[in-house]
């Protein structure tokens, strides 16, 4: 399973690429406007696109798909690992029928159900990416989603990658490499959580007490 980094803050990309696990980023708008001050969007996405080796999702945010397929090649322009984001709205649809006629790679976002997964797999997105956390959020369960996906894809062969997103958790990231998804793209506070345990902490700390004995012998 790919790992993405699901941010657009700098020092957040730049420090866990040191652990040597990032295969991707996946920003969004919001992610974006709480990186206000720090540079221009256009500017914080080429350092990102410097630090990161994989794609980076950047979306767009017109809602039809000719203004979707402007914005996006713009994007494009950034870097050449950048890949574009488009929402799993009928305008979206189209548009990613269109970026794929340009060999433009998408991320369909805002994915909340099989049906919607099915469109943009048949219109040609590289990526979906159902947010789970959020689905788990009204009261449905969103990893469950994620299976009816994957079963969907591998029923008719779609190349569409499932990223599984809106993570909240390390138990999303847990059941995703279960079920064998492609990608999980992670906040930085759960790629941190995934590296703790318990006994790990306990057994390091009890490790360097039986060596300060041998030390003092």
């Amino acid at each position: 399973m790919k790992f993405f980094i699901d941010t657009a803050n700098i020092e957040e990309i730049r420090e866990a690429a040191t652990l040597g696990i990032l295969d991707g980023a996946t920003t969004n708008p919001t992610l974006m406007s709480r990186e206000k001050g720090k540079g221009s969007f256009s500017d914080i996405l080429k350092e990102i696109c410097s630090i990161v080796p994989g794609p980076v999702s950047a979306e767009v945010v017109a809602l039809d798909a000719e203004g979707m397929v402007r914005e996006g090649k713009e994007l494009c322009k950034i870097a050449d690992n950048i890949i574009i984001k488009v929402p799993c709205i009928r305008e979206g649809v189209k548009a990613i029928g269109m970026f794929k006629k340009e060999g433009i790679d998408t991320n369909a976002t805002l994915c909340f159900s099989l049906n919607q997964a099915i469109l943009v797999a048949k219109a040609g997105a590289t990526f979906v990416s159902p947010f789970v956390g959020r689905i788990d959020d009204v009261g449905s369960p969103g990893m469950e989603v994620v299976r009816e996906i994957m079963a969907v894809y591998n029923n008719y062969s779609f190349a569409t990658q499932i990223i599984v997103s809106s993570v909240r958790h390390a138990q999303h990231v847990y059941e995703a490499a279960l079920i064998g998804a492609d990608v999980c793209t992670i906040p930085f506070n759960v790629i941190e959580k995934l590296i703790r345990h318990p006994l790990t902490d306990v057994g390091v700390e009890r490790f360097l007490e039986d060596w300060d004995k041998v030390q003092k012998k």
